[in-house]
């Protein structure tokens, strides 16, 4: 059974930062393309960050590019979501994703969902 855990998750001020950790299990985490979406109240699950198998490709949504970074260890089986300069506005449910390939930049693509984490950044 594939689990997606994440974590890291809280209230912080803005301009402040987090990390957010994502923990697999129960598939060959290296094979598979990583990513980040949230979910505001209200309003429909974006995109956020992707990363792929191998770590040597990554993409942004244009919202957080310059102010987050996805990386993995492949050795831990755990995709992190680092975000500075947080912004009111990047408050919502962060979820993992996983997915064959980059296409999971698109939800529809994405195959295992983790349960998500809040992230509330307060002005």
């Amino acid at each position: 059974q594939v689990q997606l855990v994440e974590s890291g998750g809280g209230l912080v001020q803005a301009g402040g930062s987090l990390r957010l950790s994502c923990a697999a299990s129960g598939l060959t985490f290296s094979s598979y393309a990583m990513g980040w979406f949230r979910q505001a109240p209200g309003k429909e699950r974006e995109f956020v960050a992707a990363i792929s198998w191998s770590g040597g490709n990554t993409y942004y949504a244009d919202s957080v590019k310059g102010r987050s970074t996805i990386s993995r260890d492949n050795a831990k089986n755990t995709v992190y979501l680092q975000m500075s300069s947080l912004k009111p506005e990047d408050t919502a449910v962060y979820y993992c994703a996983a997915g064959n390939t980059l296409a999971i930049k698109v939800a529809d693509f994405v195959r295992h969902w983790g349960q998500g984490t809040q992230v509330t950044v307060s002005s």
